[in-house]
């Protein structure tokens, strides 16, 4: 899953939470508990239209304004 040369940076304090969160959540790994969160996160789009229903969707969940 990770092995594909797909890279996101994260700083650094981020990426410790991330791992101290994903292990007490009993995530395999952080990538695991990472994967989880987006999927998650984009499943709210899945039914938007268009870009204008995708920005109203991110506005109605406070991300822009």
């Amino acid at each position: 899953m990770f092995g594909g040369g797909n890279k996101i940076k994260l700083e650094k304090d981020l990426l410790e939470r991330i791992k101290v969160i994903s292990k007490a959540a009993g995530y395999a790994s952080h990538e695991e508990f990472i994967v989880h969160v987006l999927e998650k996160e984009i499943a709210k789009f899945d039914d938007a239209k268009s870009d204008a229903d995708i920005t109203d969707k991110l506005r109605g969940l406070g991300y822009i304004s």
